[in-house]
């Protein structure tokens, strides 16, 4: 299976085999960006899906991280207070 790269500039993504070195150049000068994923696949559209598929992950990964971020401080500022209230009695 091929390596495929990633290029994308705004909301156009675009897919080149890894060996397409004047694709690459070519797409650099014109404004892409190249991605920082790469992936084997047996065609350019299973490689433009597993790339969305990679995307897709990475937002609900980063988005689980935030809630973890907010839930885990008042997780123990309500421990704290409960903790408080025993202790009282």
């Amino acid at each position: 299976m091929p390596d495929y790269r990633f290029f994308k500039k705004g909301k156009q993504t675009v897919v080149l085999e890894r060996s397409d070195t004047d694709g690459t150049a070519r797409l650099t000068e014109q404004g892409y960006e190249k991605q920082f994923e790469e992936v084997s696949a047996i065609d350019e559209n299973h490689a433009l899906a597993r790339f969305a598929d990679i995307r897709r992950e990475k937002r609900i990964d980063q988005h689980n991280f935030l809630a973890g971020a907010i839930a885990m401080p008042l997780i123990g500022i309500l421990t704290a207070v409960a903790i408080n209230l025993f202790r009282k009695k």
